[in-house]
């Protein structure tokens, strides 16, 4: 999907830069491409992959925090040696960084898959809704 996208941005660029048509076709295209934009199932899946984006942003600071408490809990905690403390700290600390990964790379993954979406509706759209 990510090939055919790059593919047809790179065709219309090259054509936009390259055609003999002058500044009246590029005004043609660049009118065309602003009115598939602002059609409604385009900008409703723009909204729904901002609202997304959003949802999954705030899952990561979440996670942070999460991280950090056990990591304190886990360097303060009482009755044991400070060399414990630490070794209980690192182990923490490297689940924690691992729970952080893997909760950036759901949320990118995320992201990435909502914006092939709204890129999906909206080459659908301009060819008149497929």
């Amino acid at each position: 999907m990510k090939g055919k996208v790059g593919l047809v941005i790179g065709l219309a660029a090259g054509y936009v830069l390259g055609a003999r048509a002058g500044r009246e076709r590029y005004e043609q295209i660049k009118s065309q491409a602003l009115k598939v934009w602002n059609l409604d199932p385009v900008q409703e899946q723009v909204g729904k992959a901002k609202d997304f984006a959003k949802s999954s942003a705030m899952a990561l600071p979440s996670t942070l925090w999460d991280s950090a408490v056990k990591v304190t809990k886990a360097a303060t905690s009482k009755g044991t040696t400070p060399g414990q403390r630490l070794d209980a700290a690192i182990k923490v600390g490297k689940d924690s960084a691992d729970d952080v990964g893997r909760a950036a790379d759901t949320s990118a993954s995320a992201v990435k898959d909502a914006v092939d979406d709204v890129i999906d509706d909206a080459t659908g759209a301009g060819r008149g809704g497929a």
